[in-house]
């Protein structure tokens, strides 16, 4: 699966001082490092707390691709500053991400296909986040029509469930991982699948075997991607195993450094 990297955004402390002091080396370290653990694609996030995103997005941009030719996530409910992130991208990219309103659409899916990028639809809307598996399915189908409307390939869409955390919505996981499953019968080729694996622990006290629980699951059940922490080991050994049970690789006694090396 394609594992992407959380960890360059704003929000966190580190990141948060590096992007206002323009300290580049503290933010190459936190992506060679997070390369280093499998992370395939890293996001990149300027946070809440920027006061100049439209400076800090192609800043990041350009201090993580002078060490790494992953793909980068560009993370923004701003437009403009998806933009300018594209712009400053040489390396493969994914838009994070649009959500499901027409006016929302109309406008990403085209600088997704002007920068030949990826792109993650979130179902979500304006009316706010679904309550169960119906609603995510029609926002979901939503957002598949709009890219089959305006000629972008729906391959290169990944449609996220909103993962909500289990301590205020436990009743809603379930549905959430039946989602990750009927995506899949939205259209022809099918969209990919991602999530943002974090949020599921968000303010509960076992955070990391939260995380790898739901993420085993969510593999289960044809989860293509997630955006992640890959320097939690415990996590990423977890990631690896199930894939080997669902008979993704091949066993060998030392299946987690052979994938590790691959």
């Amino acid at each position: 699966m394609l594992i992407i990297g959380e960890l360059i955004n704003g929000m966190y402390a580190n990141i948060g001082k590096a992007i206002k002091e323009r300290a580049k080396a503290e933010i190459q370290k936190c992506a060679l490092e997070q390369i280093e653990s499998g992370a395939d694609a890293l996001d990149i996030n300027c946070g809440p707390a920027s006061k100049q995103p439209l400076i800090d997005m192609p800043w990041l941009v350009e201090s993580v691709q002078e060490v790494t030719d992953k793909p980068l996530c560009l993370d923004s409910s701003k437009p403009q500053v998806i933009e300018v992130g594209l712009e400053a991208a040489r390396n493969k990219t994914i838009i994070n991400s649009v959500t499901a309103d027409p006016e929302k659409l109309d406008v990403i899916i085209p600088l997704a296909k002007k920068y030949n990028s990826q792109l993650i639809g979130i179902t979500i809307s304006k009316k706010g986040i679904p309550q169960n598996k119906d609603q995510r399915l029609e926002l979901a189908a939503a957002i598949v029509a709009s890219c089959a409307e305006k000629d972008f390939p729906v391959d290169n869409l990944f449609l996220d469930p909103i993962v909500l955390p289990v301590n205020v919505a436990q009743a809603q996981l379930k549905d959430i991982l039946e989602s990750i499953r009927d995506f899949k019968i939205i259209s022809e080729p099918s969209p990919k699948t991602t999530l943002g694996l974090s949020n599921v622990s968000q303010g509960t006290n076992v955070r990391s075997l939260i995380n790898r629980t739901f993420l085993t699951m969510a593999i289960a059940y044809g989860l293509d991607s997630a955006i992640l922490d890959p320097k939690d080991k415990e996590l990423m050994d977890a990631l690896i195993t199930a894939e080997l049970i669902l008979n993704k690789h091949i066993y060998c006694d030392s299946y987690l450094d052979a994938y590790k090396k691959k």
